[in-house]
């Protein structure tokens, strides 16, 4: 057995950075589950004056392949003695990191805990093995600008969102489409009407793009598909069992907001989750996974797990993720699996 120190990333976002190494520990048990032995004794060191992760365990290249992508990895590191020995990480990074890091909105989510909350979900399914080399789609029926869907884009993943405003959904396609030509890359994106018995009930984008010229000779292709729609009215726009996990930053009750029935806007994330679920799990494959953010200060732990409970998912257990946003929000994850 040997002991690894990892270097966690800086973060823009300073209030998450002072949380970050707390968060990296239950992320990294999480990678446990797909890890090819036992890690243990995970903890917070500072070494030279600076922290890192460490741990316990017999890593083999594949599973240093799987910690590459740790959320807030930056360099990792085996002890010998009281030097530090460089290990080579190798993580998912299908285009350049400004994919991510370039677009800046109000209300736009850290990119570190947006890509935290997508491998808890992805680690939770039961495609959790096919992380490194599955073509999977992630779903985000809150999807706002697409950080989400960029980090899917990131994983060699497919996307499929869901954005009741309309002005989102024209940025996120102005965005990539820009992104895509400075980056010179094959692409195609279109902005169409979606019609449901005979009346337009949404639109939808629809973008295919390769990483490479080779790539897109070669049919290796990825999709984008962003519905602008309301999520809790989702029947006959999407076919069932498109997705293998889906990722959701419910309405803070602060800066964001859902429509309700009669079109107006809500801050009660929970009444979207009670309307909302229903109609997400017919697009969920088999053993698929749902991962949750919210607020804490709106709504309880207790009543989003009964709502998920109450659809039949199974809730995952999980380390404590709570974490401090700013002065009116405390940010909590939940995942939970389909059971059928």
């Amino acid at each position: 057995m040997s002991r690894y120190a990892l270097l966690l990333a800086p973060s823009a976002n300073r209030v998450y950075a002072d949380q970050a190494s707390r968060l990296a520990v239950a992320e990294l048990a999480a990678f446990g589950s797909v890890l090819s032995s036992d890690i243990s004794d995970a903890d917070v060191t500072v070494l030279g004056g600076v922290e890192y992760l460490t741990f316990t365990g017999a890593l083999s290249e594949r599973d240093i392949s799987y910690l590459s992508n740790l959320s807030s990895a930056y360099a990792l590191f085996e002890q010998v003695d009281d030097l530090l020995r460089p290990l080579t990480l190798t993580p998912l990074a299908r285009y350049d990191s400004d994919l991510i890091t370039i677009p800046k909105y109000a209300g736009k989510t850290n990119e570190q805990f947006t890509k935290l909350v997508l491998n808890l979900t992805l680690l939770a399914s039961a495609s959790a093995e096919r992380m490194l080399d599955g073509h999977l789609t992630v779903l985000d029926p809150l999807c706002g600008r697409g950080t989400t869907l960029n980090q899917a884009l990131m994983y060699g993943y497919d996307g499929v969102g869901v954005e009741i405003d309309g002005k989102d959904v024209e940025a996120y396609k102005l965005f990539l489409q820009t992104w895509l030509k400075r980056k010179r890359l094959k692409h195609t994106a279109e902005l169409v009407p979606v019609r449901r018995q005979g009346k337009r009930a949404a639109r939808r984008l629809e973008v295919t793009m390769a990483a490479s010229k080779d790539d897109h000779k070669a049919g290796a292709v990825q999709k984008i598909t962003v519905l602008q729609a309301d999520t809790t009215q989702l029947e006959g726009l999407l076919r069932g069992g498109v997705a293998d996990i889906l990722v959701a930053d419910l309405p803070y009750g602060v800066a964001h907001g859902s429509y309700d029935d009669e079109g107006g806007i809500t801050r009660r994330p929970l009444d979207l989750l009670e309307r909302a679920v229903p109609g997400w799990l017919p697009l969920l494959r088999p053993g698929a996974a749902i991962g949750l953010s919210w607020n804490t200060k709106v709504a309880k732990r207790e009543l989003a797990e009964d709502i998920l409970l109450a659809n039949g998912l199974a809730l995952v257990p999980q380390a404590p993720l709570e974490h401090r946003v700013d002065q009116g929000i405390e940010r909590d994850v939940l995942i939970a699996r389909k059971t059928g």
